[in-house]
């Protein structure tokens, strides 16, 4: 199992620093919701995470410093599927999500029958093979994010990071992609797990489907640990600055009631 741990992070954005400091660590199988209001930090951490921005720190998988990992064992090692990821060619679907498979693959080299169960067990779990055969933009923008993230499914690397996985689907699909990503975590039958760490806005589904929350606020965290004991009246009072009613209808749930003075 990996380990990630990511130590002291400071990174800017637009020449203002948005995080200050963070740490945290994560292995094995576990979904992890990186939650808080606009503006603290979660994309920039996540790209930071990704090695995609300059930033100040430290993130290491295994021990060994993200800098220091070849760019196509790094793309082995972690998948990331952007905000608004978006595609501008006319690609057919499975060619498409074919693409997660290229870290695996030699120079010109044809996709091999382990990267073609890859490629079906992504499309299956994403729920986008009725889509074979067509071209990616006649699709709707959810259905095409749900193609985007089986293709970051495809590379089944160890790490996926995922930023706002479900902001652009209706309440079936973004229960569906939940319900995904933590099947994707979850321990297969050698009893080896996966770490998903998603952006999310929504509460109540961090809260019912996340193993783990970080809160962010000012760029620092705030809170870590189980969803119970992040998703607090008073966490949410400080970081967001609302007061909600948090219950557990059979399932748990977060509802925001009114803006905190």
């Amino acid at each position: 199992m990996m380990r990630l741990a990511a130590e002291n992070i400071h990174a800017a954005l637009g020449g203002a620093r948005v995080i200050r400091g963070v740490s945290f660590a994560a292995e094995g199988s576990a979904f992890i919701g990186l939650i808080g209001p606009n503006g603290v930090g979660k994309t920039t951490l996540v790209r930071a995470i990704a090695g995609l921005i300059p930033f100040e720190g430290s993130v290491t998988l295994d021990g060994r410093p993200l800098a220091a990992l070849p760019p196509r064992e790094r793309a082995r090692q972690m998948s990331y599927l952007a905000q608004g990821a978006g595609s501008h060619w006319p690609l057919e679907v499975s060619r498409l999500v074919a693409l997660g498979r290229l870290p695996h693959l030699a120079p010109f080299a044809r996709p091999a029958a382990e990267d073609e169960a890859a490629i079906a067990r992504a499309m299956h779990l994403a729920g986008v093979e009725e889509f074979t055969g067509r071209d990616v933009l006649t699709l709707s923008g959810g259905e095409r994010a749900r193609v985007l993230l089986a293709r970051a499914l495809a590379v089944e690397a160890p790490l996926l990071l995922v930023d706002e996985p479900v902001a652009a689907l209706d309440p079936y699909h973004q229960l569906r992609i939940m319900e995904v990503l933590r099947a994707y975590a979850a321990p297969n039958e050698k009893g080896e797990g996966r770490t998903v760490i998603a952006v999310l806005h929504d509460l109540t589904l961090a809260a019912r489907h996340c193993d783990r929350l970080i809160l962010l606020g000012n760029g620092k965290v705030k809170a870590d640990g189980a969803p119970a004991d992040v998703l607090t009246a008073a966490n949410l009072r400080e970081t967001y600055r609302i007061e909600a009613k948090i219950g557990e209808g059979g399932e748990p749930f977060v509802l925001p009631l009114r803006r905190a003075e």
